[in-house]
């Protein structure tokens, strides 16, 4: 083999671990971004319940009667379905739609989690709170909850959900406050931005709702947002998960 020749097969190797050194970086930073934004949702949760009652009346929160929306299911109508409801496999989320750790679950979850629900293998049951609202102060995941509800009631709360987190301001940006931004990005789901919509989002007919769900997630003692349960298990906690392990465990679980 000429020296030439032997060069550039060592050139080649060198790119190809170079390559794949890249790919495991991606992936180191794909679950550190999970594992910090985790941590900054869960900063000022010891002070959540303080702060919210404190605020109680303030912030913005449902006084009136607790509606949930359409379809809402489990314990009080708290949980939101997207799926099968024969699927074997259930993921429990709760989740707030300022969190930046949601965020990061979404995106690294967000196909995987579509694929196995379009498959009928994955139903999901999503709990709306208001964690950031308690650290930071503001209105914005209350406000953004509710009009996901009223989305739900629409018949549109997945696409809606997606539009929410592909839309996420930062942290400190409590512009999910605003009503009519939230009526703007439902311009982005066909057929969402209709008076029915525009109305329950003003209105805050489902504020009550979403309280109520915040307190449940204050009473289960969850470490923050986003807390993902598989068929009852955190696979938050759980380091090893990713989400080809996910969509393979769902799939063994439905062919059990």
């Amino acid at each position: 083999m000429s020296e030439k020749n032997h060069d550039a097969k060592r050139t080649a190797r060198q790119r190809l671990a170079v390559e794949r050194e890249k790919q495991k970086a991606s992936e180191r930073r794909r679950r550190t971004l999970i594992v910090a934004a985790g941590v900054v949702c869960v900063l000022g949760l010891a002070t959540v319940i303080g702060v919210v009652a404190a605020n109680a009346g303030k912030s913005g929160g449902g006084s009136g009667p607790v509606a949930a929306p359409s379809g809402a299911l489990g314990k009080d109508g708290l949980a939101i379905p997207v799926g099968a409801d024969g699927a074997k496999s259930t993921l429990t989320v709760w989740e707030d739609f300022r969190c930046p750790a949601c965020k990061a679950f979404e995106a690294a979850y967000r196909p995987t989690l579509h694929e196995l629900t379009a498959a009928g293998k994955l139903k999901t049951e999503y709990h709306l709170v208001r964690l950031i609202d308690g650290n930071l102060g503001g209105t914005g995941s209350l406000r953004a909850a509710n009009a996901a509800a009223c989305a739900q009631d629409a018949g549109k709360f997945p696409a809606y959900h997606d539009v929410l987190y592909d839309n996420q301001p930062e942290e400190t940006d409590d512009s999910f406050a605003d009503n009519g931004k939230l009526i703007k990005l439902a311009g982005k789901v066909n057929g969402l931005d209709t008076p029915a919509f525009q109305k329950c989002v003003k209105d805050g007919v489902h504020d009550s709702w979403v309280e109520k769900s915040n307190k449940a997630f204050q009473a289960g003692h969850y470490s923050g947002t986003p807390t993902v349960l598989l068929d009852g298990k955190n696979i938050i906690e759980d380091r090893s998960m990713t989400p080809a392990k996910l969509k393979q465990t769902v799939e063994a679980a439905n062919k059990r």
